[in-house]
């Protein structure tokens, strides 16, 4: 009786079709996973990154980089199947609500790149190789320390185009491999920067002394000039100042402010904090590394030089105010020695209201004036009244 109630059950047409149905559910998922395994080895090459307008210059950048033979994937994508599942979804949704604008489309990682994604291919524990040239760059400590590896090798597939404000929308289609290798062909723009590693040398109490990073000491050329200290620096310094200010700042104990370059947007807004006064004079004074020489009397400065500085300052007047203030009034705070030290042109600011008899009126130097006051020294600003 149950053997006839399961033919009933189940009749031979029917048994055909529930085999058909099974056997095209298993094709269909065969199917399904060639097809996501094929999609997820697709959408994880670099070219499908370039399929995306917006990521025209970080894929030809990229291209033209030292980690051209590496995905894309590699480094922007967390370990994992489930993660890699999460980030072609997110790709696909960002796609799907893409929309028009004119504005900057800067392309910023959410996170940094892991350290464990730069050692699969860079083992620090025997990395014996330093940088090129004379840097010293012991990567196992700064590891040791959790120093990131972008940190200070951020820039190296992509040469910080961001920042350059090269990804603009309206310069997408101009994007392919020859922009991307001019982009890339500045060095600057892909190593670390000096002052990446000095910010944070400083920030963590380490040393700046240059022989702690490179092993010539990076004594530039110029400087090895005999003449150098005592005739040229000045002169270079008027024209080079930034690259002077460049090693120089982190040599002097006070904070110098002013000196760096202005960027392109604070010239365009006329934003440049107010510090166009600033030039290699100012900056003789406000450097400590520089007193350590500039507030040594010169040898030039003998006894009898006061009778004939006023001659020798006629000549270069602007050789003087590297050490002294430009202005006749004593301003300086550290004890400067200026025009109004012996030349006591003090009468400037408000000198009326303190003078010991009555001169309200008096416009121009008088006759009654010479009686305290050396009618040469007067003279050689004011004009007389006979004049």
């Amino acid at each position: 009786m149950n053997d006839e109630k399961k033919q009933l059950r189940f009749p031979p047409r029917y048994r055909y079709m529930l085999i058909k149905i099974a056997t095209l559910t298993l094709l269909f998922l065969v199917l399904f996973f060639i097809i996501g395994v094929y999609g997820l080895h697709a959408t994880s090459s670099s070219k499908f990154c370039s399929s995306c307008h917006e990521m025209k210059p970080e894929y030809y950048t990229w291209k033209a980089s030292t980690h051209s033979e590496v995905d894309c994937v590699k480094c922007h994508t967390e370990p994992g199947i489930k993660q890699i599942a999460k980030d072609k979804a997110d790709g696909v949704i960002k796609g799907l609500r893409n929309e028009q604008v004119t504005t900057a489309a800067i392309i910023r990682m959410p996170k940094e790149i892991l350290n464990s994604k730069c050692e699969k291919c860079h083992n620090m524990a025997t990395r014996e190789v330093s940088a090129s040239g004379d840097i010293i760059i012991p990567h196992q400590q700064h590891t040791d320390k959790k120093i990131k590896c972008t940190q200070c090798h951020s820039n190296v597939a992509h040469g910080e185009i961001a920042d350059r404000n090269m990804t603009f929308k309206t310069d997408y289609d101009k994007w392919d491999s020859k922009v991307g290798k001019a982009a890339m062909a500045d060095l600057k723009f892909i190593r670390p920067k000096m002052e990446t590693c000095m910010d944070c040398h400083i920030a963590r109490k380490i040393t700046t002394e240059c022989s702690a990073c490179h092993t010539t000491g990076m004594v530039p050329d110029s400087h090895k000039k005999a003449d150098f200290k005592t005739k040229t620096h000045g002169i270079i310094a008027k024209t080079d100042l930034k690259d002077c200010n460049a090693c120089h700042k982190y040599m002097s104990t006070a904070t110098l402010e002013g000196y760096e370059e202005v960027s392109v947007i604070d010239k365009y807004l006329n934003q440049d904090s107010g510090q166009s006064n600033k030039n290699e004079h100012t900056y003789a004074k406000e450097n400590t590394f520089c007193q350590a020489c500039h507030k040594t009397r010169p040898a030039s400065h003998t006894q009898s030089f006061i009778g004939s500085h006023g001659a020798q300052a006629s000549k270069n007047e602007e050789k003087c105010y590297t050490c002294h203030e430009p202005n006749r009034s004593n301003t300086a705070s550290d004890n400067t020695v200026n025009c109004s030290t012996c030349h006591q042109m003090k009468h400037r600011n408000n000198w009326r209201d303190r003078h010991p008899i009555p001169v309200e009126n008096v416009k121009k130097p008088e006759a009654r004036c010479y009686t305290c006051h050396a009618e040469k020294t007067c003279t050689s600003c004011h004009k007389s009244n006979k004049d």
